[in-house]
């Protein structure tokens, strides 16, 4: 892999709990602070990517990229650092924990104008911070093997026109909101829908309907997630009908089956939905097969990229 970009390397392992780069500087992760008076944390301007490694491989880092470079534009964030920047720091990162399953961030945020100029965007530089730290599972691995239960919020989603859900942000106050909804009615976690019933998406997760044997999946208000797009891919490997469509929150709740799909744990089947069981209370068969598929791939190495430990 040739970056045209070569970080200043250090030891493999050296930062076993996490390693983190933040605006130009490698340090281990409980080092890493940023002002407190940056725009990236008083005002939420600041868009971010996460990708996994598995079994020591980066899984669709490009995609990843690519997505958080289109982020970066449609909010004018510019940091020093490009594509290929950005990868070979995210590798180092890794080498540095000696992690062979691990979370991997990447932030880019404004900082704030200096004195003298405009209070504005306009005269905020940009900057990048990543890090790496053991893999982080949104649901424990035994809730995603009984299935994960949830509600419908009545905290409607924040509408696209006001905040573009396919730029991941930091503006969480609606989904907080349905996590708490959730945690009071006993969930684990919550669905939201917009103003019109539609589904949108969960807090971190892609959502997706089965129902007599086709998966719909919403084409609005939603991240347009990695691991949707590899369920996507999925579906077109093992011959499943896919409906990519408008997704009204009453075909949900009378599907045969519900999953969810997130880097954070991947194709994680969904068993009770306000209250109501589903399948026996245990994964359904299409979405049993398709979370097994999912981690098989993986073991094969599909879309995998070798992290580069090296030496040292």
């Amino acid at each position: 892999m040739d970056t045209g970009f070569a970080p200043e390397r250090g030891k493999v392992g050296m930062w076993p709990e996490g390693a983190a780069y933040l605006d130009g500087r490698f340090m281990p992760l409980a080092e890493a602070k940023i002002p407190i008076t940056d725009w990236g944390y008083r005002r939420s301007d600041v868009t971010y990517d996460v990708v996994s490694v598995w079994d020591g491989a980066f899984f669709r880092l490009p995609d990843h990229l690519a997505r958080f470079r289109r982020a970066r534009n449609e909010l004018r964030l510019k940091p020093d650092e490009d594509d290929a920047a950005i990868r070979a720091i995210l590798h180092e990162l890794v080498r540095r924990t000696g992690l062979k399953r691990a979370y991997v961030a990447m932030d880019c945020l404004r900082a704030r104008p200096p004195k003298g100029v405009p209070f504005s965007p306009l005269n905020a530089r940009s900057y990048l911070l990543a890090f790496a730290c053991p893999y982080v599972w949104l649901f424990a691995p035994e809730v995603i093997e009984r299935g994960i239960h949830a509600i419908v919020a009545k905290t409607p989603r924040v509408p696209p026109e006001s905040i573009d859900p396919t730029v991941k942000n930091f503006n969480w106050g609606d989904l907080t909101r349905a996590l708490f909804e959730a945690a009071d009615a006993g969930a684990d976690t919550a669905i939201l829908v917009d103003r019109d019933g539609f589904v949108t998406e969960g807090p971190g997760y892609n959502v997706f309907a089965i129902r007599d044997g086709r998966v719909v999946n919403p084409d609005r208000g939603a991240l347009e997630g990695i691991t949707r797009k590899s369920v996507h891919e999925l579906c077109d490997e093992l011959g499943i009908a896919l409906e990519v469509r408008k997704l009204p929150v009453e075909e949900l709740r009378d599907a045969d089956e519900i999953l969810f799909a997130t880097t954070a744990g991947g194709v994680m089947p969904v068993t009770r939905l306000d209250g109501r069981i589903y399948g026996n209370d245990r994964p359904g068969p299409l979405s049993a097969r398709l979370r097994e598929r999912y981690w098989a791939r993986r073991a094969e190495g599909w879309h995998a990229e070798p992290v580069e430990y090296g030496e040292g």
